[in-house]
C-alpha cells in the first residue's frame, strides 16, 4: 500500500491536465526505462510498457480533469480519506497509474497501456496505434470497489452556436451569480440530485421574467455537472438575491442579445439529468448534462453532453437535442462521440469476479453510466476480453473528489491475484 500511495503522491506533482500531458508522458517513459521495461509511444501520446510475453494488459488513462487549483494539487489526508485542497484530486485515473507503477516495481510481466486525453472524448483510445498482444485487458478506471464492470455508456458532445445582433434595451442591469456548488461527474453522479448551477440560474430567470440577456458564462467542463454560473441581464423589475442566486446591480451601459427570448427559452427547455432508466442494471439508460453556456461579442455557445447505455439510445437522444437547437436556428456540431460497451459475461469476467470475492467476500458484474475506454478499445481489439475494476473514488471531476485508502490497498492486491490467475491459464 505504501508503494502505491507514494507513487500517487509523486504523480500529483506532475502536471497532467487533459491536452497538456507531455510532462506526464515523459515521466512514465523514464519510469519504464529505469525499471528496464520496453516502451512504445504512438502519435497520440498513448504509451505501451511491457516485457517478455505478457498474457494480460492493464489499462488506465493518464490525463485528469483539472478543476480549481489543479494541476497544483495540495493533498489532505483525513484518516482513510485522501482529497485535495480546492481542486480535483486526480484519483481518476491517477490511482490506477500508481497501482500500475507499483506492479512494474514488483517486476510483473504484463502489458501496461497508458492512454492519453480520455477525459476530453477518449481521444487516445480512439486513435490508438499500438498493438496489444494480450488476450485479456483489465481496465482500472472504475470507481466502486468489489465490482466487476462489464459494460458502459456511450456519449457525445453537442456544440451549438448562434451569432446574434446586439441591441439597445431599456431597464436596469444586474449581475446574477451562483458559485461553488458541489459539482460532480456528469455520468456516475447524474442521478444523485446534485444541483446544476445552470438550471438554478434558469429557474431564477424564468421566475423573474427577465427582459434581456447581455452575457452568460456557465459551467466548467463538458463532463462535469455545472458548479458555477454568471449572467448579466436586463430587468424592468427590481431583482433581489435568493437562496441560490446572488444579485448585484451594475451601473453600466451594454447592449443585449436581440434574440434574448429565444436564448432564455432554450436555457429553460434543454433537459438536464436522467432521461430514462435501465431496469436490468439499475442505472440511467439515457441522461443529459447541460454542461456549459458561454457568450462573447454577440456569439453564444451551448455544450450539451448526452450519455446512453446503447448506441441506438445515444443516437436517439443526440438527434432529439440537436432538433431543439435547430428549431432555434443554431449551428450544430457533434464532437468526441464514443460508443457504448455492450455488456458481456465470459471466462475473464468470471475470473475477475472470483478473485474479487476471495478478497472482498462479495462481488457482482455491473455496468456504469459513464464512458470507459473499453467501449472504444473493444471495437479495435475484437479478440480481446475486457473487464474493469477500481477502488472507491467519489465525486470525480469536482473539488469534492476523494479516494478511500483501504479500498486502494485491496484493489492493488486483487489486481495482483488476477494477474497470477490469468498467467496460470
Amino acid at each position: 500500500m505504501n508503494r502505491v500511495l507514494n507513487n500517487f503522491f509523486t504523480i500529483t506533482k506532475v502536471a497532467r491536465c487533459s491536452c497538456k500531458t507531455k510532462k506526464m508522458q515523459d515521466f512514465l517513459v523514464n519510469f519504464a526505462k529505469e525499471l528496464n521495461y520496453k516502451h512504445l509511444v504512438d502519435n497520440n501520446g498513448n504509451i505501451l510498457i511491457f516485457k517478455e510475453k505478457p498474457k494480460i494488459s492493464l489499462q488506465a488513462h493518464y490525463d485528469m480533469v483539472c478543476v480549481g487549483d489543479a494541476p497544483n494539487i495540495e493533498l489532505i489526508k483525513e484518516g482513510n480519506i485522501l482529497r485535495a485542497k480546492n481542486s480535483t484530486l486526480g484519483a481518476d485515473n491517477g490511482i490506477a497509474i500508481a497501482i500500475m507503477m507499483a506492479l512494474m516495481q514488483d517486476g510483473v510481466d504484463a502489458e501496461f497501456l497508458f492512454t492519453n486525453d480520455e477525459e476530453v472524448g477518449l481521444i487516445g483510445a480512439k486513435n490508438l496505434e499500438l498493438l496489444i498482444t494480450s488476450k485479456y485487458l483489465l481496465n482500472l478506471d472504475s470507481e466502486d470497489e468489489a465490482e466487476v464492470y462489464i459494460g458502459c455508456a456511450g456519449g457525445a458532445d453537442i456544440v451549438a452556436n448562434f451569432k446574434d445582433e446586439l441591441v439597445e434595451v431599456s431597464g436596469d442591469i444586474y449581475e446574477l451569480s451562483l458559485l461553488n456548488l458541489p459539482g460532480g461527474h456528469s455520468g456516475v453522479d447524474i442521478d444523485k440530485n446534485i444541483p446544476s448551477a445552470i438550471k438554478l440560474l434558469s429557474n431564477y430567470l424564468k421566475e423573474n421574467k427577465i427582459e434581456a440577456l447581455i452575457s452568460i458564462e456557465a459551467g466548467e467542463r463538458r463532463n462535469s455537472i455545472p458548479a458555477n454560473a454568471k449572467a448579466i441581464v436586463v430587468s424592468k423589475d427590481r431583482l433581489i438575491s435568493n437562496g441560490d442566486v446572488k444579485v448585484k446591480e451594475l451601473n453600466i451601459n451594454k447592449k443585449a442579445f436581440k434574440s434574448s427570448k429565444v436564448i432564455l427559452d432554450l436555457i429553460d427547455t434543454l433537459p438536464h439529468g436522467v432521461i430514462s432508466y435501465n431496469k436490468e442494471f439499475n442505472v440511467p439508460q439515457t441522461s443529459v448534462n447541460l454542461a456549459q453556456i458561454n457568450s462573447k461579442d454577440g456569439q453564444i455557445e451551448f455544450i450539451v453532453t448526452p450519455r446512453a447505455m446503447s448506441d441506438d439510445s445515444l443516437d436517439m437522444i443526440v438527434n432529439e437535442i440537436s432538433d431543439i437547437f435547430k428549431k432555434s436556428n443554431f449551428n450544430i456540431k457533434i464532437e468526441d462521440e464514443y460508443p457504448a460497451w455492450k455488456p458481456e459475461i465470459n471466462d475473464f469476467t468470471k475470473l475477475v469476479e472470483k478473485e474479487i470475492k476471495k478478497l472482498f467476500g462479495k462481488s457482482s458484474q455491473k455496468v456504469i453510466h459513464a464512458g470507459l475506454e473499453c467501449g472504444v478499445l473493444s471495437k479495435k481489439l475484437k479478440d480481446v476480453k475486457f473487464a474493469s475494476i477500481g477502488p472507491n473514488i467519489r465525486y470525480p471531476h469536482s473539488k469534492r473528489e476523494y479516494v478511500e485508502l483501504d479500498s486502494v490497498d485491496k484493489t492493488y492486491k486483487v489486481v495482483k491475484e488476477i494477474i497470477k490467475a490469468v498467467n496460470s491459464f
